[in-house]
């Protein structure tokens, strides 16, 4: 069987960016030991970091931990070394996506709201690149510093989120930089929107959107993307929802959908509704 040179790529680069290839790493101990007592974070931060005392023997406790071929697919689990944590699945989703866009001529940009470490986008960016394409951007809009604390003034449907807590979650642009250098994909087809939602997509640059993908976790999160940008979405173009699961993101769809009347088909892209997408009539 013959394989096309943009298949070979594009399928190495969804492996590669999902730490597929390999077993995954065993963590330090306290990587993702937010609560508890000071006392204990205190002693799990310590024999985390015990090698500084020993030196010069590096020695450092690490907890083991094993992804399954489902986990893989599915993208359930916070993975330590892959670019993303979306999974398989929601990578033939956005190659789906895109390649249609381009196939059909829907005019914009590609976008994607809340990216961690940058894997989607690196990919998107891939996509354009396997296919010549030259006239797209790829826009990153993150805080590169987590996620908000909830302002349950303004959106009840966040209270009590504790997204915010989770150190694991803020990524710096310089990091997200470095990812799309090391795969030779950083250029001018590749734009920064930093700083929180509210502030950076009501003066967002495009004026026309072909994906648009929300990975904001957040009920205003969700909404405040979808208020901002559903609008340059072009007729055609793909919204990706990649949060459907978690009850905030779900209820912001749902109640957009129902203000602006849109009845496109929610097509479920993984098990347990973890991401949907629609195209836009």
């Amino acid at each position: 069987m013959k394989i096309k040179p943009e298949d070979a790529y594009l399928d190495l680069m969804k492996k590669a960016l999902t730490f597929s290839l390999w077993p995954e790493p065993p963590v330090p101990i306290d990587t993702f030991k937010y609560g508890g007592s000071p006392i204990k974070r205190l002693i799990l931060w310590f024999l985390s970091h015990i090698s500084r005392i020993l030196r010069p023997t590096p020695i450092q406790l690490v907890k083991q931990r094993t992804f399954t071929k489902e986990q893989r697919d599915e993208g359930w689990g916070w993975p330590g070394y892959a670019h993303s944590m979306i999974g398989l699945k929601r990578f033939d989703n956005i190659r789906y996506c895109v390649e249609t866009v381009i196939r059909d001529g829907i005019e914009g940009d590609l976008i994607e709201t809340g990216v961690w470490r940058g894997g989607a986008c690196i990919f998107m960016r891939a996509i354009l690149a396997a296919h010549g394409v030259e006239n797209r951007k790829v826009y990153l809009a993150d805080s590169f510093e987590g996620l908000p604390r909830p302002n349950a003034e303004r959106f009840p449907a966040d209270k009590g989120d504790t997204h915010h807590i989770h150190n694991f979650l803020k990524v710096s642009q310089a990091e997200v930089e470095n990812n799309f250098r090391s795969f030779g994909l950083l250029d001018d087809q590749v734009v920064f929107l930093k700083g929180w939602f509210s502030d950076t997509l009501p003066k967002a640059p495009m004026t026309k959107l072909a994906v648009l993908r929300l990975d904001g976790d957040m009920y205003g999160s969700t909404m405040d993307a979808l208020k901002n940008l559903y609008p340059k979405l072009s007729k055609g173009g793909f919204c990706i929802i990649d949060d459907y699961h978690i009850a905030g993101c779900k209820k912001a769809v749902e109640d957009f959908r129902a203000e602006n009347g849109i009845r496109a088909e929610l097509i479920a892209i993984n098990k347990n509704d973890a991401a949907v997408y629609w195209r836009k009539e």
